[in-house]
């Protein structure tokens, strides 16, 4: 984006044929996204926060924004969140909605005020930043609001952080405002911090309909804007939006089935499975893994994790696979993770045949770019990899490996 003057911002910023154009290339990337990722097509997974914002005013230089310009105390609802939502491991733009409920005029209606990790001068506030973490992290609103005396665009910085992660303690940040190639002026800071049992939030941020006090939005935002808002939160069809991880092979794919493989071990399902239940050992059998970090105590009933990275050294990933349903001796189900590949549902059936055990693995991608692969080829490629897995494991399970 490119510097804009008042008078720019004032009669449009961007010519409205190339922001109705834009618009609508958004809109249709976001519906793409969205067959991916019927909930959220970007910002998967996030943080809630609750804080308070304590603003300051602006007794010697008025932003023309009556929020801005008035001393005040507003409670506020968070969401902090990865907009591609790679590992932790790989730079991603960062992304913090609030959710503002002014508390010096009860009448006035909850705004909503979204930030992205930006540069901080001019041209770099305009301009997206992917960061590894927040530290001395910048945000901007990327797009000014217009007030009574011109455009206006909001930052924020970081000022201190908890120890270890953000749900550890306080996240504290300076709020800012500014015109659009101006200094930063500082008007208020925000205290943040995660509730007893840190998790993602259900809040959906609307910045075009709830917009703080004397705040608006010019029609040229809205024209880039609007049309991706409105595919990003329209209820994802019932075929679509159902959990995948819960969906039967056949559903989740239509008429197509999980790419399958099975072998026939020289092991009792009881030796399999004592392999199976032990989730130190699963680097050593399932392909890809290159090392396990954690296991849950409960491991492998249902719900319970395990901790684990994919890659050889240095490209490492770390992630983590969910037991979504277990039967001993018989069944074990997972929710798989290997971002940035995304997601997959992994079910490994023991047909007990006495001395020996027919096994067999169904594999196929619910969540993430893995399901953009033609079928055709990710099913040749599954087919490929859990061929060697089971290899593995039935060396494993005849060494007599496990607890």
């Amino acid at each position: 984006m490119t510097q804009l003057t008042t008078d720019q911002t004032s009669h449009g910023g961007i010519a409205p044929g190339l922001s109705v154009a834009a618009g609508q290339a958004f809109a249709g990337l976001f519906r793409l996204l969205k067959l991916v990722r019927p909930d959220r097509p970007i910002h998967p997974h996030g943080l809630g926060l609750t804080g308070e914002l304590t603003r300051t005013g602006n007794p010697f230089e008025s932003s023309g924004v009556e929020w801005l310009d008035s001393p005040g105390l507003d409670t506020v609802e968070a969401r902090f969140s990865r907009s591609a939502g790679l590992p932790q491991v790989l730079p991603d733009v960062m992304g913090l909605a609030l959710r503002v409920t002014p508390g010096d005029a009860p009448g006035n209606a909850p705004a909503d005020v979204l930030f992205s990790s930006t540069g901080w001068r001019v041209p770099g506030r305009f301009l997206l930043r992917p960061r590894l973490d927040v530290d001395g992290a910048t945000m901007s609103t990327l797009m000014p609001y217009r007030g009574s005396s011109g455009p206006v665009l909001l930052g924020l910085r970081t000022l201190s952080l908890p120890p270890g992660s953000l749900s550890a303690g306080e996240w504290v940040l300076g709020l800012y405002w500014a015109r659009p190639t101006g200094r930063w002026q500082p008007c208020g800071e925000l205290r943040l911090h995660a509730g007893a049992d840190p998790g993602d939030t259900p809040l959906r941020f609307n910045p075009l309909k709830n917009q703080p006090p004397g705040a608006q939005a010019y029609a040229w935002t809205r024209r880039l804007r609007e049309g991706s808002y409105r595919a990003a939160q329209r209820k994802a069809p019932a075929a679509v939006g159902r959990s995948a991880e819960h969906q039967t092979p056949s559903t989740a794919e239509g008429r197509n089935t999980m790419s399958t493989v099975s072998k026939l071990f020289n092991s009792p399902a009881a030796d399999v499975w004592r392999v199976l239940s032990d989730g130190w050992l699963y680097s050593g059998w399932v392909v890809g893994a290159s090392r396990i970090r954690a296991v849950d105590d409960t491991w492998p009933q249902p719900g319970a994790r395990l901790h684990h990275s994919v890659g050889a050294w240095p490209f490492v990933i770390n992630d983590s696979s969910r037991v979504t349903r277990a039967e001993p001796n018989r069944t074990l189900e997972l929710v798989a993770r290997g971002w940035p590949m995304g997601e997959a549902k992994v079910v490994i059936t023991l047909e007990d045949r006495g001395n020996q055990c027919l096994v067999t693995i169904a594999e196929d991608a619910i969540k993430g770019p893995g399901k953009l692969v033609p079928k055709v080829l990710r099913d040749a490629t599954i087919k490929v990899r859990n061929r060697e897995t089971l290899q593995r494991l039935e060396l494993m399970a005849a060494g007599g490996a496990g607890k």
